[in-house]
């Protein structure tokens, strides 16, 4: 896959995609957000690929929002558009079937920080900031910062960062929950490759309906969730790497997943 704002690798059954547009900070044009769903959208039907990570290029930004230049122009028309398209290319990202780890490298910002908030797992240099800082700019955030914020830490912690603008820095971010680890920047590639390939040696199908089944929680009741639980792992128990990891937990040897 070969894009102008984006660079995707993949090996060891692990894809990454880096936003490539350093001179701008990484900041997400209308450009970017298309190969941004077309990168996802192949993933997504990649056999060989079980997990993501997603991070930024060079050491100062992994995005540092949307582009401003680009948001100027719109109309109220064309910002229901704007953010309705993000939304929907941060929601597809939210709800791909294969874990996405955020490997935070610098400011994520505005759509920067929504976009770490629509991936699964965020891993943070120490040099990283978040936030909304739209209410600068006389506007709300619009590809789901309000939605994804107040559901991943205390709401009204959420709120006074969306009223107020401030930045959320690595380590207060760790405190609140917002990321699972903060790490050096020089360190934290290899780290976010670590949990990557740790997650995809693991039986693919799996790790798919684990990550179904957590989901549901933002959508459904505690005991409709619990149904829909049984039913997912009722159908783990079709699999042949069921069967494989069962067998080698009796048999006291390492398992031979195959995916299937």
């Amino acid at each position: 896959m070969n894009y102008k704002n984006l660079l995707v690798e993949m090996g060891n059954n692990v894809a990454i995609v880096t936003v490539n547009r350093p001179e701008k900070l990484n900041a997400l044009n209308n450009e970017t957000l298309n190969e941004l769903y077309d990168a996802f959208l192949s993933i997504e039907h990649n056999a060989e690929i079980h997990a993501v990570i997603i991070t930024g290029s060079g050491e100062k930004a992994f995005v540092a929002g949307a582009d401003i230049s680009e948001l100027n122009q719109l109309s109220p028309l064309a910002a229901k558009d704007f953010a309705e398209k993000g939304q929907k290319i941060f929601s597809f990202i939210e709800h791909l079937s294969k874990p996405v780890i955020a490997a935070v490298n610098g400011f994520a910002l505005g759509g920067g920080c929504e976009l770490s908030l629509a991936c699964h797992i965020r891993l943070a240099s120490e040099n990283a900031k978040f936030g909304q800082p739209e209410i600068n700019l006389g506007i709300i955030p619009g590809y789901g910062g309000t939605q994804r914020l107040t559901r991943l830490i205390n709401f009204s912690k959420a709120l006074e960062y969306i009223l107020t603008a401030d930045f959320i820095d690595a380590n207060t971010a760790l405190q609140l929950g917002l990321v699972n680890h903060v790490y050096p920047l020089t360190e934290l590639m290899t780290k976010a490759k670590e949990l990557a390939e740790k997650i995809a040696a693991k039986p693919a199908q799996a790790v798919r309906l684990a990550l179904k089944a957590m989901q549901s929680v933002k959508e459904l009741p505690q005991s409709q969730g619990e149904f829909f639980e049984a039913s997912l792992f009722a159908l783990t128990t079709g699999t042949e790497d069921f069967k494989e990891g069962t067998s080698a937990f009796l048999q006291k040897r390492k398992p031979d997943f195959t995916h299937k």
